[in-house]
Protein backbone atom coordinates (compact mmCIF):
# COMPACT_ATOMS: atom_id res chain seq x y z
CA UNK A 1 0.00 0.00 0.00
CA UNK A 2 1.48 3.35 -1.05
CA UNK A 3 0.27 6.93 -0.39
CA UNK A 4 -1.95 6.90 -3.49
CA UNK A 5 -3.82 3.85 -2.20
CA UNK A 6 -4.01 5.36 1.28
CA UNK A 7 -5.37 8.66 -0.04
CA UNK A 8 -8.26 6.94 -1.81
CA UNK A 9 -8.85 4.68 1.20
CA UNK A 10 -9.10 7.77 3.42
CA UNK A 11 -11.74 9.32 1.16
CA UNK A 12 -13.69 6.05 1.15
CA UNK A 13 -13.50 5.76 4.92
CA UNK A 14 -14.53 9.37 5.55
CA UNK A 15 -17.43 9.17 3.11
CA UNK A 16 -18.81 6.01 4.70
CA UNK A 17 -18.33 7.16 8.30
CA UNK A 18 -19.83 10.60 7.62
CA UNK A 19 -22.93 9.05 6.01
CA UNK A 20 -23.46 6.17 8.41
CA UNK A 21 -22.49 3.76 5.66
CA UNK A 22 -20.49 0.55 5.67
CA UNK A 23 -17.16 -0.33 4.06
CA UNK A 24 -16.48 -3.66 2.39
CA UNK A 25 -12.82 -4.67 2.38
CA UNK A 26 -12.08 -6.56 -0.82
CA UNK A 27 -8.73 -8.07 -1.80
CA UNK A 28 -8.51 -8.09 -5.59
CA UNK A 29 -6.23 -11.08 -6.10
CA UNK A 30 -7.73 -12.69 -9.20
CA UNK A 31 -4.44 -12.49 -11.11
CA UNK A 32 -2.96 -15.28 -9.03
CA UNK A 33 0.47 -15.53 -10.76
CA UNK A 34 1.16 -11.90 -9.83
CA UNK A 35 0.08 -12.10 -6.20
CA UNK A 36 2.97 -11.53 -3.79
CA UNK A 37 2.87 -13.75 -0.71
CA UNK A 38 1.94 -11.77 2.40
CA UNK A 39 0.76 -8.70 0.50
CA UNK A 40 -2.88 -9.02 1.61
CA UNK A 41 -1.87 -9.16 5.26
CA UNK A 42 0.35 -6.12 4.75
CA UNK A 43 -2.53 -4.16 3.18
CA UNK A 44 -4.82 -4.98 6.12
CA UNK A 45 -2.11 -3.99 8.63
CA UNK A 46 -1.62 -0.65 6.86
CA UNK A 47 -5.34 0.13 7.01
CA UNK A 48 -5.46 -0.75 10.69
CA UNK A 49 -2.37 1.35 11.46
CA UNK A 50 -3.90 4.37 9.72
CA UNK A 51 -7.15 3.91 11.66
CA UNK A 52 -9.15 3.02 8.55
CA UNK A 53 -11.28 0.10 9.69
CA UNK A 54 -13.94 -1.75 7.69
CA UNK A 55 -17.30 -3.41 8.35
CA UNK A 56 -17.37 -6.45 6.05
CA UNK A 57 -14.66 -8.74 4.79
CA UNK A 58 -12.00 -9.11 3.81
CA UNK A 59 -13.47 -10.75 0.72
CA UNK A 60 -10.88 -12.44 -1.50
CA UNK A 61 -11.66 -12.51 -5.21
CA UNK A 62 -9.51 -15.63 -5.57
CA UNK A 63 -12.22 -17.55 -3.67
CA UNK A 64 -15.12 -16.39 -5.85
CA UNK A 65 -14.72 -18.37 -9.06
CA UNK A 66 -18.21 -19.85 -8.80
CA UNK A 67 -19.86 -16.42 -8.65
CA UNK A 68 -17.96 -15.30 -11.74
CA UNK A 69 -18.85 -18.53 -13.55
CA UNK A 70 -22.54 -17.91 -12.88
CA UNK A 71 -22.35 -14.38 -14.21
CA UNK A 72 -20.47 -15.51 -17.30
CA UNK A 73 -23.06 -18.22 -17.97
CA UNK A 74 -25.83 -15.62 -17.73
CA UNK A 75 -24.09 -13.39 -20.26
CA UNK A 76 -23.39 -16.34 -22.57
CA UNK A 77 -27.05 -17.37 -22.47
CA UNK A 78 -27.98 -13.85 -23.54
CA UNK A 79 -25.59 -14.01 -26.52
CA UNK A 80 -23.30 -11.31 -25.11
CA UNK A 81 -20.08 -13.34 -25.04
CA UNK A 82 -17.86 -14.78 -27.77
CA UNK A 83 -14.47 -16.52 -27.93
CA UNK A 84 -11.48 -14.55 -29.17
CA UNK A 85 -8.11 -15.96 -30.18
CA UNK A 86 -6.42 -12.67 -31.13
CA UNK A 87 -3.09 -11.90 -29.50
CA UNK A 88 -2.27 -8.50 -28.02
CA UNK A 89 0.26 -7.97 -30.81
CA UNK A 90 -2.36 -8.65 -33.48
CA UNK A 91 -4.87 -6.32 -31.87
CA UNK A 92 -2.33 -3.52 -31.58
CA UNK A 93 -1.38 -3.92 -35.22
CA UNK A 94 -4.91 -3.53 -36.58
CA UNK A 95 -6.60 -1.32 -33.97
CA UNK A 96 -7.16 2.30 -34.90
CA UNK A 97 -8.23 4.12 -31.72
CA UNK A 98 -7.04 4.52 -28.10
CA UNK A 99 -8.97 2.44 -25.62
CA UNK A 100 -8.51 3.11 -21.94
CA UNK A 101 -6.34 0.82 -19.87
CA UNK A 102 -6.14 -1.84 -22.59
CA UNK A 103 -4.22 0.63 -24.76
CA UNK A 104 -6.16 -0.01 -27.98
CA UNK A 105 -9.74 -0.53 -29.12
CA UNK A 106 -10.54 -4.11 -30.07
CA UNK A 107 -11.76 -4.10 -33.69
CA UNK A 108 -14.07 -7.12 -33.41
CA UNK A 109 -11.96 -9.55 -35.43
CA UNK A 110 -13.43 -12.67 -33.78
CA UNK A 111 -17.02 -11.46 -33.43
CA UNK A 112 -18.27 -13.82 -36.12
CA UNK A 113 -16.04 -16.72 -35.14
CA UNK A 114 -12.61 -17.28 -33.62
CA UNK A 115 -9.89 -16.85 -36.24
CA UNK A 116 -7.74 -19.62 -34.69
CA UNK A 117 -10.18 -22.35 -33.53
CA UNK A 118 -7.35 -24.60 -32.31
CA UNK A 119 -6.04 -21.96 -29.88
CA UNK A 120 -7.39 -21.51 -26.31
CA UNK A 121 -9.66 -18.45 -26.47
CA UNK A 122 -10.27 -15.47 -24.26
CA UNK A 123 -13.94 -14.60 -23.79
CA UNK A 124 -15.09 -11.12 -24.80
CA UNK A 125 -18.20 -9.09 -24.03
CA UNK A 126 -20.12 -7.59 -26.95
CA UNK A 127 -19.82 -3.94 -26.01
CA UNK A 128 -22.12 -1.99 -28.29
CA UNK A 129 -21.55 1.69 -29.05
CA UNK A 130 -22.25 4.22 -27.78
CA UNK A 131 -20.73 3.27 -24.47
CA UNK A 132 -22.68 4.46 -21.41
CA UNK A 133 -22.15 7.96 -20.08
CA UNK A 134 -22.43 8.69 -16.37
CA UNK A 135 -22.16 11.47 -13.81
CA UNK A 136 -19.12 11.04 -11.60
CA UNK A 137 -19.48 12.53 -8.12
CA UNK A 138 -16.03 14.15 -8.29
CA UNK A 139 -15.12 14.36 -11.98
CA UNK A 140 -18.50 15.43 -13.35
CA UNK A 141 -20.05 14.30 -16.61
CA UNK A 142 -18.37 11.47 -18.50
CA UNK A 143 -20.11 11.49 -21.90
CA UNK A 144 -21.40 8.42 -23.71
CA UNK A 145 -19.44 7.11 -26.66
CA UNK A 146 -16.09 8.08 -25.22
CA UNK A 147 -14.77 4.52 -25.02
CA UNK A 148 -15.71 1.34 -26.84
CA UNK A 149 -14.63 -1.99 -28.15
CA UNK A 150 -15.41 -5.50 -26.97
CA UNK A 151 -13.46 -6.29 -23.81
CA UNK A 152 -12.20 -9.45 -22.12
CA UNK A 153 -14.21 -11.16 -19.36
CA UNK A 154 -11.92 -14.14 -18.95
CA UNK A 155 -8.41 -14.48 -20.33
CA UNK A 156 -7.24 -17.41 -22.42
CA UNK A 157 -5.32 -18.74 -19.39
CA UNK A 158 -8.56 -18.87 -17.39
CA UNK A 159 -7.92 -15.80 -15.24
CA UNK A 160 -10.95 -13.57 -14.69
CA UNK A 161 -10.81 -9.99 -15.90
CA UNK A 162 -11.09 -7.10 -13.46
CA UNK A 163 -14.16 -5.72 -15.24
CA UNK A 164 -16.34 -8.76 -14.58
CA UNK A 165 -15.04 -9.57 -11.11
CA UNK A 166 -15.64 -6.14 -9.60
CA UNK A 167 -19.16 -5.87 -11.05
CA UNK A 168 -20.17 -9.27 -9.68
CA UNK A 169 -18.62 -8.50 -6.29
CA UNK A 170 -20.19 -5.04 -6.04
CA UNK A 171 -23.64 -6.36 -6.91
CA UNK A 172 -23.49 -9.20 -4.41
CA UNK A 173 -22.33 -6.88 -1.63
CA UNK A 174 -25.02 -4.28 -2.47
CA UNK A 175 -22.42 -1.59 -3.02
CA UNK A 176 -24.05 1.83 -3.50
CA UNK A 177 -20.88 3.89 -4.04
CA UNK A 178 -17.57 2.98 -5.64
CA UNK A 179 -14.69 5.27 -4.68
CA UNK A 180 -11.38 4.73 -6.46
CA UNK A 181 -8.50 6.43 -8.27
CA UNK A 182 -9.00 8.53 -11.38
CA UNK A 183 -6.88 6.10 -13.41
CA UNK A 184 -9.92 3.77 -13.46
CA UNK A 185 -12.33 6.40 -14.80
CA UNK A 186 -12.22 5.03 -18.35
CA UNK A 187 -13.11 1.53 -17.12
CA UNK A 188 -16.43 2.68 -15.70
CA UNK A 189 -18.52 2.62 -18.93
CA UNK A 190 -17.59 -1.03 -19.41
CA UNK A 191 -18.62 -1.88 -15.89
CA UNK A 192 -21.89 0.03 -16.23
CA UNK A 193 -22.66 -2.04 -19.34
CA UNK A 194 -22.04 -5.22 -17.34
CA UNK A 195 -24.21 -4.11 -14.41
CA UNK A 196 -27.06 -3.53 -16.85
CA UNK A 197 -26.50 -6.75 -18.78
CA UNK A 198 -26.60 -8.75 -15.54
CA UNK A 199 -29.68 -6.90 -14.29
CA UNK A 200 -27.94 -5.15 -11.38
CA UNK A 201 -28.36 -1.64 -10.01
CA UNK A 202 -25.52 0.67 -11.11
CA UNK A 203 -23.78 2.26 -8.10
CA UNK A 204 -22.59 5.85 -7.95
CA UNK A 205 -18.94 6.48 -8.78
CA UNK A 206 -16.40 8.91 -7.36
CA UNK A 207 -12.91 8.95 -8.87
CA UNK A 208 -10.26 10.59 -6.70
CA UNK A 209 -7.31 12.53 -8.15
CA UNK A 210 -4.06 10.59 -8.31
CA UNK A 211 -0.88 10.89 -6.28
CA UNK A 212 2.12 11.33 -8.57
CA UNK A 213 5.89 11.39 -8.14
CA UNK A 214 8.23 14.30 -8.80
CA UNK A 215 8.26 13.42 -12.49
CA UNK A 216 4.47 13.56 -12.73
CA UNK A 217 4.08 9.77 -13.01
CA UNK A 218 1.35 7.97 -11.06
CA UNK A 219 2.72 6.35 -7.92
CA UNK A 220 3.04 2.62 -8.44
CA UNK A 221 4.62 -0.14 -6.39
CA UNK A 222 6.45 -1.43 -9.46
CA UNK A 223 8.12 1.99 -9.80
CA UNK A 224 9.43 1.89 -6.24
CA UNK A 225 6.80 4.20 -4.78
CA UNK A 226 7.22 4.67 -1.02
CA UNK A 227 5.07 2.25 0.92
CA UNK A 228 2.99 3.00 3.99
CA UNK A 229 5.06 0.33 5.73
CA UNK A 230 8.29 2.19 4.89
CA UNK A 231 6.84 5.46 6.19
CA UNK A 232 5.97 3.70 9.45
CA UNK A 233 9.45 2.17 9.65
CA UNK A 234 11.03 5.60 9.15
CA UNK A 235 9.40 6.82 12.34
CA UNK A 236 6.38 8.65 10.97
CA UNK A 237 3.18 8.28 12.96
CA UNK A 238 -0.18 7.35 11.48
CA UNK A 239 -1.40 10.82 12.43
CA UNK A 240 1.41 12.43 10.43
CA UNK A 241 0.57 10.40 7.33
CA UNK A 242 -3.17 11.12 7.68
CA UNK A 243 -2.34 14.81 8.08
CA UNK A 244 -0.38 14.85 4.82
CA UNK A 245 -3.13 13.00 2.98
CA UNK A 246 -5.86 15.26 4.40
CA UNK A 247 -3.94 18.37 3.35
CA UNK A 248 -3.40 16.98 -0.16
CA UNK A 249 -7.15 16.49 -0.47
CA UNK A 250 -7.95 20.01 0.68
CA UNK A 251 -9.55 18.70 3.88
CA UNK A 252 -7.04 20.39 6.19
CA UNK A 253 -5.28 23.77 5.79
CA UNK A 254 -1.98 22.27 6.96
CA UNK A 255 -0.37 18.84 7.01
CA UNK A 256 -0.28 18.82 10.81
CA UNK A 257 -0.78 15.37 12.39
CA UNK A 258 -4.43 14.41 12.80
CA UNK A 259 -6.44 11.24 13.33
CA UNK A 260 -8.83 10.16 10.59
CA UNK A 261 -11.79 10.19 12.97
CA UNK A 262 -11.24 13.90 13.64
CA UNK A 263 -12.05 14.63 9.98
CA UNK A 264 -15.38 12.81 9.86
CA UNK A 265 -17.63 15.57 11.19
CA UNK A 266 -16.43 18.08 8.61
CA UNK A 267 -16.04 15.81 5.60
CA UNK A 268 -17.86 16.66 2.39
CA UNK A 269 -17.21 15.44 -1.15
CA UNK A 270 -17.42 19.03 -2.41
CA UNK A 271 -14.33 19.95 -0.37
CA UNK A 272 -12.06 17.40 -2.05
CA UNK A 273 -9.33 18.68 -4.33
CA UNK A 274 -9.69 17.07 -7.76
CA UNK A 275 -6.11 17.74 -8.77
CA UNK A 276 -3.27 15.24 -8.79
CA UNK A 277 -0.98 15.55 -5.79
CA UNK A 278 2.80 15.24 -5.87
CA UNK A 279 4.24 13.11 -3.09
CA UNK A 280 7.80 13.62 -1.89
Amino acid sequence: MHPGHARTALVTWLRARSQGGEIVMRIEDIDRPRVVAGSADAILRDHEWLGLDWDEGPVFQSSRDEAYERALAQLEAAGMVYPCTCSRKEIAAIASAPHGDEGVRYPGTCRDGATKPDKPPALRFRFEDPSPGFEDVLCGCYPEGRTGGDFVLRRADGIWAYQLAVVVDDAEANITEVIRGEDLLSSTPRQIALYRALGHRVPDFAHVGLVVDQGGERLATRHQAPSIESLRASGQSAEQVIGQLASSLGLSPTSAPIRAEELVSRFDFTDISRSAFTWG
